[in-house]
């Protein structure tokens, strides 16, 4: 009996131990559950700020040259010389090609020969014409004869006219020759070189872009049209072209050109800024970002875009309060421009957010 009682005590002994060690390690773990909700969490906070925000379109653009030419021969025959280095800045009226002039003199000078030739044969008919009509006055010629001289004589004149406008013609294909620059710009590759044979308008020798100034072409949704035009009435609308990879300032412009009608594919309608490209920033064919700033809102209050929040009953920011707690405030947001956004209601400048 003595050993059965050990042996219940004994029992009673461990499982009180095991009750102890049990109701010890579930009141650590909820009391470090208390202390973790309990802790102050680390935010970052800023300050809403009343300054005055562009209100701003933006849209992915392409440059544009403000004119482009491609060079063709308006005359066949040789090239066979080149005054120009491919990507050189050309001037309206340089001279960039020559081709063999020899066939086009050589056609010059015979409408001259046949000019001189006809020249003699009018003069002669024009004075026989005065002849007969001497002798039809004096009743010596008849009729016929008369009416035969008078048609010689206009003949040959108008012989002598076509002559005119043949020597004419041979000297513009003998201009020709000489093929020089349209516009001013810069050259492109060049595409045919000396001793090729060109034809008249057949293939493009090389192209001419104008770079200063330059274009660039960007699309924004109709529903920005009205707006758009609203604001340019009240004076020029200005437009920065910021380039990607470039660590300089935007290029700046300003917006000359809507077109005249929306694209019914897309919705859209095409812009074009004007920019004068001083330092050649901007090249023909190269994507940037546009920005078209349409009017600017005064003392409009800034907080960062990140501070917003979306709940069930709309946005909302922590606003920091007296004791460092935090309040949840619902807000009325308006646009956002370089990761800041107008709050219109709910928030006032001076207020720190989280």
């Amino acid at each position: 009996m003595r050993l059965v009682a050990w042996r219940t005590g004994l029992l009673l002994g461990l499982l009180a131990v095991l009750g102890l060690g049990g109701c010890s390690k579930s009141d650590a773990g909820a009391g470090a559950g208390r202390a973790a909700a309990e802790a102050p969490v680390p935010v970052d906070v800023a300050t809403a700020v009343k300054e005055d925000v562009p209100v701003q379109i933006r849209a992915i653009a392409r440059v544009e040259a403000y004119s482009s030419v491609s060079v063709k021969p308006q005359v066949a025959g040789q090239l066979t010389a080149v005054h120009f280095k491919e990507g050189q800045d050309v001037k309206a009226g340089d001279l960039l090609f020559s081709l063999d002039a020899r066939p086009f003199q050589a056609t010059l000078d015979q409408a001259q020969a046949d000019l001189a030739r006809d020249k003699a044969q009018a003069e002669y008919a024009a004075a026989d014409f005065a002849r007969e009509k001497d002798l039809l006055a004096q009743k010596v010629a008849t009729q016929i004869e008369y009416e035969q001289s008078r048609a010689n004589a206009e003949a040959t004149a108008a012989t002598v006219k076509a002559d005119e406008a043949a020597i004419e013609q041979a000297r513009i294909n003998l201009d020709y020759c000489s093929v020089h620059s349209p516009i001013s710009g810069r050259t492109g590759a060049m595409l045919i070189n000396p001793g090729n044979v060109v034809k008249v308008n057949e293939a493009v020798v090389v192209v001419i872009n104008q770079i200063q100034p330059i274009y660039v072409t960007f699309s924004v949704p109709e529903q920005n049209l009205a707006e758009i035009k609203r604001y340019q009435a009240e004076g020029p609308l200005a437009v920065e072209a910021l380039i990607p990879q470039d660590n300089g300032p935007p290029e700046r412009g300003e917006l000359t050109f809507i077109d005249n009608q929306v694209d019914p594919l897309t919705g859209t309608i095409t812009l074009k800024g004007t920019f004068q490209n001083e330092h050649r920033r901007l090249w023909p064919g190269q994507f940037v970002n546009a920005v078209l700033t349409l009017h600017t809102l005064p003392g409009a209050v800034v907080v960062p875009t990140s501070a917003i929040q979306t709940g069930q009953s709309g946005q909302f920011v922590f606003v920091v309060e007296k004791g460092q707690t935090a309040e949840m405030r619902p807000i009325v947001a308006g646009l956002s421009l370089d990761h800041r956004t107008i709050i219109r209601q709910g928030i006032e400048a001076g207020e720190t957010v989280v």
